[in-house]
């Protein structure tokens, strides 16, 4: 069965440099957050970091107070079975409607029988709609 719903993600442009996925982890670690799912990667000299937390409007105030400069943007969060195959149904079916994937990022562990996937899509209320049913 797969749930997914609209939701907010943390954004952070910083700059390439060691140690700044450390420093950002440990601010969020320090107030008590769980990270739920991340994605992090380079280009040049300027890194990129999504985050999906379980209290966004703390994590963004404990950011912007570091001279960090957070954005919040909107995310499709799917709860599902974790299991063989399930990344090619939710994007075969994206697909098959027309729906173009801007990014995605999922978190789980093997012995999980659920995991998380996060993504942005041309059109992230049609992909709920089209996921729930």
């Amino acid at each position: 069965m797969l749930k997914a719903r609209i939701s907010k993600e943390v954004v952070i442009r910083v700059h390439n440099e060691i140690g700044v996925l450390a420093n950002l982890s440990k601010l969020i670690a320090e107030k008590g957050i769980n990270i739920l799912a991340a994605s992090a990667w380079v280009n040049g000299a300027e890194g990129f970091v999504h985050l999906v937390t379980d209290d966004n409007l703390r994590v963004v105030d404990a950011l912007r107070a570091k001279s960090y400069n957070p954005r919040e943007q909107d995310v499709v969060l799917l709860e599902s079975p974790h299991k063989p195959g399930l990344l090619r149904h939710v994007t075969e079916r994206l697909a098959g409607a027309g729906i173009d994937i801007h990014h995605l990022y999922a978190s789980a562990a093997l012995d999980q029988d659920r995991c998380l996937i996060a993504f942005a899509c041309a059109d992230n209320d049609r992909a709920v709609v089209l996921l729930n049913t």
